[in-house]
């Protein structure tokens, strides 16, 4: 289960962020999670309430915006919505398809008290 490494990570920026900014207490943390990135959201939820515990985030909410997968078509030369990786072009059928977003997870914002 990777998302317990990724929520021990995501304690680490939010503790950083803390003593670099001066602030004690998260209230929310917001985070975008791309439909390709192979994070499972619900494990991290759990994972993250497990971690924050005993932490300037314990007790925070956390909020998942989640970002479309999107793929650039090499066949076609356009930029496509992609549901998974490996999917084939919605235009044109081609696997040649290379994820250019959707992939990725990071810390958007922190809500503070």
């Amino acid at each position: 289960m990777h998302e317990m490494s990724l929520a021990e990570g995501i304690r680490q920026i939010v503790e950083d962020a803390g003593r670099a900014q001066g602030f004690r207490k998260v209230k929310t943390v917001v985070l975008e999670i791309g439909q390709l990135s192979s994070v499972e959201p619900e494990a991290l939820r759990f994972c993250f309430d497990v971690v924050m515990k005993d932490s300037i985030a314990d007790g925070a909410a956390l909020q998942i915006d989640a970002v479309p997968g999107q793929g650039w078509c090499m066949q076609c030369a356009m930029s496509v919505p992609i549901g998974a990786l490996y999917d084939p072009c919605p235009h044109c059928g081609s696997y040649q398809v290379q994820a250019t977003g959707g992939t990725e997870m990071r810390v958007k914002e922190l809500e503070i008290e």
